[in-house]
């Protein structure tokens, strides 16, 4: 999708993701919601976790208690396809 092109993350790029590492504030992530996965950025404030794309018109995913968010892990890296 196009939720993180603000980021440098564009549809088609190839992700490189560290499953060793614990994923803090302002992580970059691969979640997985309602069954599938999502790349966001991590947003831990106040006791409220959220999921924030990094573009316009795009809405930031919520977690109340007792909703149960999975991070599959943290992106280290992005490679860019030239053609």
């Amino acid at each position: 999708g196009h939720s993180m092109t603000g980021a440098g993350i564009r549809d088609g790029d190839l992700l490189v993701v560290d499953r060793s590492l614990e994923a803090g504030d302002g992580d970059i992530v691969v979640a997985v919601v309602d069954g599938e996965l999502t790349v966001k950025r991590l947003s831990r404030r106040g006791g409220t976790v959220r999921l924030l794309p990094e573009s316009p018109g795009c809405e930031p995913i919520e977690f109340k208690d007792g909703q149960e968010l999975t991070v599959w892990g943290v992106v280290t890296s992005v490679i860019h396809r030239v053609k």
